[in-house]
């Protein structure tokens, strides 16, 4: 595979122009450079003016907020999320929270590869179903008082040079894996160099920038830990669930890894049976078992816990980053409604609530951040930088960005149907998942 071009063309860099000026062309005309300055300040001036009064809402934002954080001096990076429930130990803090704010309308700022091009996972590849509104490419999340820099392909390779970048997890991490890779590949060539024997289930994929020396993979443990059940087999009405035993493949390949970025939770909803030391320990939503419910919040933490002392037991100086759930947005319709999720702008400010459950798990993940890092400085040699992708707060205002019904190709090409499993969880790629791997970036740039 190769690099390839965005969805808006750009004319290309060092494209040389004929000029009339050039050795034997001729005369040409020159201005008083006094003259041309002058001109240049008053067509800037105008098109400033048409800018902030003609702009759609939020678009003189989309411009100007760059240039006041560069003159502000504020590109302070990555904050692991304002008051998270928990903080101290060795997780990477600064000013900047990205993890509050508001979405603002930007043009074009989303529109920065081709999914099909580079092979996204054909049901959230929303643009080549057919979606017709794209408007969900057009806007751009704007931490509060602070900026968040449009992704740097470059900037990203250079921070994670001769290094294996791992996403470990469920189809979420899978789901932000694969923008990556489209974000890297529209600028740089990659070659895809493993994957499972049913790839088309991408359960485990790698690929390689040769220019870098750069190796990405995505490893799909939807639990962290080992697993079986419903995720192997949907006519499973539950999940059975391991709670002392690792996902055996990306356990085994964890000590090749320089960073990882774990990223869990929609599974934990489901029913399922606990198992420890080769005994049920537990149930959550399955009462037809005479065990003992214990909910899910419980084995959550634990799998947290447990994936983060594997990555701290080998010595390995690692970069661990842990994302926070990001909320569906089903809102109460069924799976297989094909009107579920068909907004087409972001929700405001304010707008939309994150839920108690939603908020407890964002929580978990900050204090096992933190637990963790204060083992690993508790041993008196520290082995694993770690920091929290917290995404929960701008993935809630996002009920626009899923496939909805477009994780079909044209789903209604013969009307509206009556039942359709439609998408509202994971992200049309390109979309709004994106921005996830701009705040990525921020991490690993302050963490360098």
């Amino acid at each position: 595979m190769g690099a390839y071009q965005p969805l808006q063309q750009q004319q290309h860099h060092g494209q040389k122009h004929s000029s009339s000026t050039a050795a034997g062309g001729g005369c040409g005309y020159f201005l008083p450079r006094t003259v041309v300055t002058w001109l240049a300040a008053a067509c800037l001036s105008l098109a400033l003016l048409h800018l902030l009064c003609c702009s759609p809402p939020g678009g003189h934002e989309a411009v100007f907020a760059p240039l006041l954080q560069y003159f502000n001096g504020t590109y302070s990076y990555i904050s692991v999320g304002g008051g998270g429930g928990g903080g101290g130990g060795g997780v990477e803090s600064s000013s900047c929270d990205y993890s509050e704010g508001r979405w603002v309308w930007a043009p074009g700022h989303a529109r920065r590869y081709n999914g099909t091009a580079c092979n996204v996972k054909p049901e959230q590849d929303c643009i080549r179903n057919g979606r017709p509104e794209t408007g969900y490419l057009d806007w751009r999340w704007q931490p509060a008082g602070c900026g968040l820099p449009a992704f740097d392909a470059a900037a990203f390779l250079a921070a994670v040079r001769g290094k294996h970048v791992a996403f470990v997890g469920d189809s979420m991490a899978r789901n932000q894996a694969e923008s990556l890779l489209c974000l890297l590949g529209a600028a740089f060539p990659y070659d895809l160099v493993d994957q499972d024997a049913e790839h088309y289930k991408r359960q485990f994929t790698r690929w390689a920038f040769p220019s870098h020396g750069v190796t990405l993979s995505t490893y799909w443990a939807p639990f962290l830990v080992r697993c079986g059940g419903k995720p192997f087999n949907y006519s499973m009405p539950y999940n059975l669930v391991y709670l002392d035993e690792l996902g055996s493949r990306w356990d085994a390949d964890a000590g090749t890894m320089d960073v990882v970025v774990l990223t869990a939770g929609h599974w934990f909803w489901n029913p399922a049976v606990y198992h420890r030391r080769g005994e049920v320990v537990g149930v959550h939503a399955h009462p037809e078992l005479n065990h003992t419910e214990i909910g899910f919040t419980s084995p959550y933490r634990e799998a947290f816990r447990m994936a983060l002392e594997r990555l701290a037991s080998d010595g390995r100086r690692r970069t661990v980053v842990l994302g926070t759930f990001a909320p569906p947005h089903f809102e109460g319709k069924p799976i297989f409604d094909p009107t579920a999720c068909t907004k087409t702008e972001p929700y405001k400010e304010g707008e939309k609530e994150l839920g108690s459950i939603e908020t407890e798990m964002r929580t978990i993940v900050f204090e096992e951040a933190a637990a963790a890092a204060e083992r690993d400085a508790g041993g008196g040699t520290t082995t694993m930088r770690i920091a929290v992708q917290d995404v929960t707060r701008l993935a809630s205002m996002r009920p626009d960005g899923h496939p909805g019904p477009y994780m079909h190709r044209d789903p209604f090409a013969r009307g509206v149907p009556e039942r359709m499993q439609t998408d509202c969880l994971h992200s049309c790629l390109p979309g709004p998942v994106d921005t996830f791997n701009e705040i990525l970036l921020q991490i690993l740039e302050r963490m360098r």
